[in-house]
C-alpha cells in the first residue's frame, strides 16, 4: 500500500475553510462601504497565501483558497452563468442541529436568457491560487451542474426561452464544457464538483418535495449524471474531477438525512468522475455498504472527520471505521477527508481555526499510518 501521487490524495479535504477575522472584517467594511474592491482584495490576498500555507504545513498534497473570495460554495457560481439573473425572490433552505432548526438564505434567480458561459467563473481564482502553492497541487471546487436546477427547479425557468427543458439541460452541460475547457487553459488539473442535490435524493422527505414540484424523484439522480458526464465528457486525461456529496453544511447545520443506497448503484457505477467525496461521519449519513458499487480505478474519499465540531476524533476510531469501509471497496480505493468544509458560507461552521488546524493535521497523519 502506498500514497498517491494523483487526485485525489489519501489525506484530502473538500475545500472551504474558515475564514480569518480580519478578513471577516474586511468584508463588512467593503458591504458597509468604507473599503473599496481593491483593498478587499489586498485583504483576501493575504488571507489566501496564509490558508495555503497552512494547508502545506500540515501536510495535505492539495490546497485551496479556501473559498476566501466567497460568500456562498455555490451561489456566487450560478450567479455569474449567462442566462441567470438575481431576482427579489428568497431561496430557503431548511437546516438543522442539536440546538433545533434554523435556515440558509440566498436571493432568488432566474433562467430569463439561454445558458451560456460568458467567461471563465473563478479562473482569476484559481490563478492566484496557483501562484500560492509551492508543495501542494492547486484544487478548485464549483458546484455541479445538478445545484443550478437544485436550487429553482423548473419553476426558475422561463418557459419562452426553453419550452423544451432538454434544452436548457443540453445548454447548461455545454457551459460547464466550456468552464472546464477554460480552467484547463488555466492550469487547473484538480477539479471538484461540489453536489448536495444527489445526496438530499437519499432523503425521503427530499424526494416527496420534488415530487410535489412535478419532478421524478425516482430517477433524478439519473439526470444528474448525464449532466455532469456531458459536463466532463471531453476533460483531457491528466485533469483530475471529483465530486463532493454531502448533506447540507451551514453554521455547524444540516438539511437531509439518509444513506447513500437510493442513489448508490448508478452514482458508483455511471458517474465519470476519479474520485466520489462521501460524507460519513455520523449516522444521517447511513453505513459503507452502499460502496459496494464503487468500481476498479476509482477512489472513495471517506468523509470520517466532522468539521461540524471542534471535538478532535480518535485516530484509533477513524482507522477501525476505514478498515469497515473497506470491506466493501478495496483499501487501495479509499482515502480519507473530513466530511464537508469548514465554511461553506462565509459564517462558518461552529469550532476555531486551531480546532481546524488540528482536524487537517489529524486526516494526514491518520492517511500515513494506514497507507503509507
Amino acid at each position: 500500500m502506498s500514497g498517491r501521487t494523483a487526485a485525489p490524495f489519501r489525506a484530502d479535504h473538500v475545500g472551504s475553510l474558515l475564514r480569518p477575522p480580519a478578513l471577516l472584517a474586511a468584508r463588512e467594511q467593503h458591504a458597509a462601504g468604507t473599503l473599496d474592491d481593491a483593498g478587499l482584495r489586498a485583504v483576501e490576498d493575504s488571507a489566501i497565501r496564509d490558508v495555503v500555507a497552512l494547508q502545506e504545513e500540515v501536510g495535505l498534497s492539495s490546497a485551496t483558497d479556501g473559498e476566501f473570495r466567497r460568500t456562498s460554495w455555490h451561489m456566487d457560481f450560478i450567479y455569474r452563468l449567462g442566462g441567470i439573473t438575481k431576482t427579489d425572490q428568497q431561496i430557503r433552505v431548511t437546516m438543522r442541529n442539536a440546538a433545533g432548526e434554523g435556515a440558509f438564505t440566498s436571493a432568488g434567480m432566474a433562467v430569463d436568457a439561454p445558458i451560456a458561459l460568458e467567461s471563465p467563473i473563478f479562473g482569476e481564482h484559481f490563478s492566484f491560487l496557483a501562484e500560492q502553492v509551492t508543495t501542494a497541487v492547486p484544487k478548485l471546487t464549483i458546484p455541479s451542474p445538478s445545484m443550478v436546477y437544485a436550487r429553482g427547479g423548473s419553476a426558475v425557468i422561463d418557459r419562452a426561452v426553453y419550452p423544451d427543458l432538454e434544452r436548457f439541460w443540453a445548454d447548461l452541460s455545454a457551459a460547464y464544457a466550456d468552464e472546464v475547457s477554460a480552467l484547463y487553459g488555466l492550469g487547473c488539473r484538480y477539479l471538484q464538483l461540489d453536489d448536495t442535490a444527489l445526496a438530499y435524493l437519499n432523503d425521503p422527505a427530499h424526494r416527496a418535495d420534488l415530487a410535489e414540484k412535478g419532478d421524478d424523484p425516482e430517477t433524478q439522480h439519473l439526470r444528474y449524471i448525464r449532466q455532469i458526464n456531458a459536463a466532463i465528457a471531453d476533460r483531457p486525461a491528466d485533469m483530475h474531477v471529483t465530486t463532493h456529496m454531502c448533506r447540507g453544511n451551514y453554521r455547524s447545520s444540516w438539511a437531509a438525512e439518509g444513506g447513500y443506497d437510493h442513489v448508490a448503484e448508478a452514482l458508483f457505477g455511471e458517474l465519470a468522475v476519479d474520485g466520489f467525496f462521501c460524507e460519513f461521519d455520523d449516522e444521517r449519513s447511513g453505513g459503507f455498504a452502499p460502496l459496494r458499487f464503487v468500481p476498479p480505478g476509482k477512489q472513495v474519499v471517506l468523509g470520517l472527520v466532522t468539521t461540524k465540531t471542534g471535538t478532535l476524533e480518535d485516530p484509533d476510531v477513524i482507522k477501525r471505521r476505514i478498515d469497515e469501509a473497506a470491506k466493501y471497496v478495496p483499501l487501495d480505493q479509499l482515502c480519507l477527508s473530513p466530511q464537508c468544509g469548514f465554511s461553506s458560507t462565509v459564517e462558518g461552521n461552529d469550532l476555531t481555526v486551531e480546532e481546524q488546524k488540528a482536524k487537517l493535521a489529524l486526516i494526514v497523519q491518520v492517511a500515513q499510518d494506514v497507507w503509507g
